[in-house]
C-alpha cells in the first residue's frame, strides 16, 4: 500500500466529498460539507497562504490537513496545521506524511511557531509528542439533543433590548462585523486575533454557505448590536460558532438571551441536534451551555511546536 500527499482538488466534487467525509468521521462534532470545505479553501485571505491537503492510499482519501499562516494576528510567524485521519485508516503513515508536508510548506512561508489541535486520546497525544509538539490549553466539544431537550423558557427582553436576526442586517452587515471583531479579540486562546479587514470578513464569514442568518440571533440594545449567537446549519444539525457580548454590556445575561432564543427558533425549524465548542478557560460560556443542557462529548488539546 502506497500513501501519498497532494493538494485537495477543489474543482473535483468527488475529491471534495471525500475530504468532507474523512473530516466527519474524525470529527463528527463539527459540520462538514463539501460546500464549506471549498468555501474555506477559496475564500480564506490570500495572506494566510492557506492549503488543504489529502493523504491518499491507492486512490482512496484517508487523511486530511488544513494549513496556513495566522495572517490576522499582530504577531508574525504563527501558523496552524490541523491533521485528521479516518479513524479506520490509522497507522498507515498518512498522519506523519501530512505533518511533514505541512511543516515543510509553512516553514518556507516564514512560520516559526506551529499550532495544532489534537483529540484528547492516548494515541493522538502520543502522535503529537513524537512529532515535537507540546501541550497547551484544551477545548470541549458539546452536544445537545435539541429534539428532546427541556430548553429554559424564553422570557421577554428587558426594556430597551430587542431580539433580531442577522438577516435583518443583510443590507449593511458592518455592525455585525464590528461586534464580531470585539468579541473574538477577547476569546481565550494562544493567538491574538484582530479582525480589521471588512472585505475579508464578508467573504469568509458573512457569505459562508452554512451560515444561517435567520437563526443567528442578535441582541440590540438602544439601537446597537450588543450580543449575538452565530448559527450554522446543515441537514438536521445546528451549530453555534461564536456567542459573545461587547465589553460595555457584559454581565447582563445578553449572550444567554441570544443563544436561548436561537435554540428555540432552531428547534421550531426542525433541527434535532445542537453542537458547539468552548475553550476550557471560558467559564462564563461553559456555564451558559450547561444551563442550556449541553453535555461534553469530546475534548481537543492545543499543541505548539516552536521552530529554530
Amino acid at each position: 500500500m502506497t500513501v501519498l500527499v497532494r493538494d485537495l482538488r477543489s474543482d473535483d466534487p468527488a475529491d471534495v466529498t471525500a475530504f468532507a467525509r474523512v473530516r466527519h468521521r474524525a470529527l463528527p462534532f463539527i459540520l462538514w460539507t463539501p460546500e464549506a470545505v471549498v468555501h474555506r479553501l477559496v475564500h480564506t485571505h490570500p495572506d494566510a497562504r492557506s492549503r488543504s491537503l489529502v493523504a491518499e492510499e491507492d486512490g482512496e482519501v484517508i487523511g486530511t490537513a488544513q494549513i496556513g499562516l495566522v495572517h490576522d494576528s499582530p504577531e508574525p510567524g504563527q501558523a496552524f496545521l490541523n491533521v485528521y485521519v479516518d479513524p479506520e485508516r490509522v497507522r498507515r503513515g498518512a498522519g506523519g506524511l501530512l505533518v511533514r508536508t505541512a511543516e515543510e510548506y509553512l516553514t518556507g512561508e516564514g512560520a516559526t511557531k506551529l499550532y495544532s489541535w489534537v483529540l484528547d486520546g492516548p494515541a493522538h497525544l502520543a502522535f503529537a509528542e513524537r512529532h515535537g509538539y507540546a501541550r497547551r490549553r484544551a477545548a470541549h466539544f458539546l452536544r445537545l439533543d435539541l429534539a428532546n431537550a427541556a430548553l429554559p423558557p424564553l422570557g421577554s427582553p428587558p426594556p430597551g433590548v430587542e431580539l433580531r436576526t442577522a438577516a435583518d442586517f443583510a443590507a449593511d452587515p458592518r455592525p455585525l462585523f464590528e461586534l464580531d471583531a470585539e468579541t473574538v479579540a477577547d476569546e481565550p486562546g494562544d493567538v491574538d486575533i484582530e479582525f480589521t479587514d471588512y472585505g475579508a470578513w464578508l467573504a469568509e464569514t458573512w457569505r459562508h454557505p452554512l451560515l444561517d442568518r435567520g437563526l443567528t440571533t442578535v441582541v440590540v440594545v438602544d439601537g446597537r448590536p450588543a450580543a449575538f449567537s452565530v448559527a450554522y446549519t446543515g441537514g438536521t444539525r445546528y451549530s453555534t460558532a461564536m456567542t459573545g457580548t461587547v465589553r460595555a454590556r457584559r454581565g447582563r445575561g445578553l449572550a444567554k438571551l441570544a443563544k436561548t432564543a436561537s435554540l428555540h427558533r432552531a428547534r421550531a425549524a426542525g433541527y434535532t441536534e445542537a453542537l458547539t465548542g468552548n475553550d476550557t478557560d471560558n467559564g462564563p460560556m461553559l456555564a451558559i451551555n450547561r444551563w442550556l443542557g449541553y453535555e461534553i462529548c469530546a475534548t481537543e488539546v492545543r499543541h505548539v511546536r516552536e521552530l529554530g
